[in-house]
């Protein structure tokens, strides 16, 4: 009984170390890549500006064009990372849970193409117009939930669910999707806005805006992170089985549905705010696991940072890399976890 109550200590120890240290090199990595670009301010001189922006504190000893450079180019930009790396990242928690299978994630799954297609025909065809300004965002959430309930429809064919089915569901509806917006765009007839679709469609955070990062914030701080993390435990019995699921009075299947929408939402929130990127809710959640072991109570903080940290790198990458031209993030993202993919199928295969 001492041995594990010193245990469950040594845990959380570790785990709250662990938060200190990626918060910590949270703010750092913000800090530094808000000051990367062609024009280099260095970190302190960028938290004075941020601190004398958002909080009225300091004395100005900077210029005009370094204020426009961190507050309206460059921060923006860089929350925007921090947000899309947090949450696909806690949506592949979420989703590797849900189907019991390490190699989920919303782009394997085929979410991510379903919300490009109905961003896609937002962009290109005014899909949505409706809903005004949020007609984009709208949009990639319905692509997606209707990606994620067609998979679920195609796996439960013969009646039981397995991950290997659902997996391969995925692909190939992702597949289809990908078809799917590649017609759209060769259907337009604005030669401009398909290539930009291109563009977007391979990931970029170029587009961020301040008063576009609020509902992003919501959708991923409240409605993503702190829910999941508040039901941490049910993701710790679902991940189980169903049998147990059910033994603990959690219906899998209702769990799953409300998971499903609230991973459908977030990462048509996402998709609409910087496009499709890959590989970032596939490669995080392995590395928190790793870090502060399996309950999803330590997994989830844990991925959401590191998540975000990894992605505002590559996007520092990606903007630096072949400077004056920005290579799509989504480039970078892949050329990251492709490798770690064909490793993880290695291990998989050898266990």
């Amino acid at each position: 009984m001492a041995t594990d109550l010193l245990g469950v200590e040594t845990r959380r120890r570790r785990t709250a170390l662990w938060l200190v240290a990626l918060t910590t090199g949270l703010v750092v990595t913000a800090l530094v890549a808000v000051g990367t670009g062609a024009i280099g301010i260095d970190p302190v001189t960028v938290a004075r500006i941020i601190l004398h922006q958002g909080l009225g504190i300091g004395d100005v000893t900077w210029t005009p064009p370094e204020q426009a450079i961190v507050w309206q180019v460059r921060l923006p930009r860089v929350v925007l990372g921090l947000l899309v790396g947090a949450g696909l990242a806690v949506c592949g928690v979420a989703l590797q849970a849900m189907v019991r299978n390490v190699l989920a994630d919303p782009y394997l799954l085929g979410i991510n193409s379903g919300a490009s297609s109905g961003a896609a025909a937002a962009l290109l065809f005014g899909a949505g117009a409706g809903f005004g300004q949020y007609a984009l965002s709208t949009s990639a959430f319905l692509g997606a939930l209707a990606a994620s309930l067609l998979v679920f429809a195609i796996a439960r064919t013969g009646g039981r669910i397995t991950s290997m089915r659902l997996l391969l569901a995925g692909v190939a509806v992702g597949y289809a999707l990908y078809a799917t917006t590649s017609f759209l765009i060769f259907a337009s007839n604005s030669a401009e806005g398909s290539r930009s679709v291109m563009f977007w469609l391979l990931g970029s955070l170029g587009l961020a805006q301040w008063d576009a990062l609020l509902a992003v914030a919501a959708v991923v701080i409240l409605g993503t992170i702190a829910y999941l993390t508040i039901l941490g435990r049910r993701l710790d019995v679902l991940a189980v089985g169903d049998e147990t699921a059910h033994t603990l009075g959690v219906s899998p299947d209702r769990f799953r549905m409300r998971l499903l929408i609230l991973v459908s939402l977030c990462v048509g929130v996402l998709v609409s705010a910087a496009g499709s990127i890959g590989f970032v809710g596939l490669v995080v959640p392995h590395l928190a696991r790793r870090i502060v072991g399996a309950p999803h109570v330590r997994v989830v903080p844990i991925s959401a940072l590191l998540g975000a940290i990894l992605l505002v790198w590559a996007d520092v990458i990606a903007r630096v890399l072949l400077a004056p031209q920005e290579i799509p993030i989504g480039i970078i993202t892949s050329l990251l976890g492709a490798p770690f993919l064909l490793i993880l199928i290695r291990r998989l295969h050898s266990s």
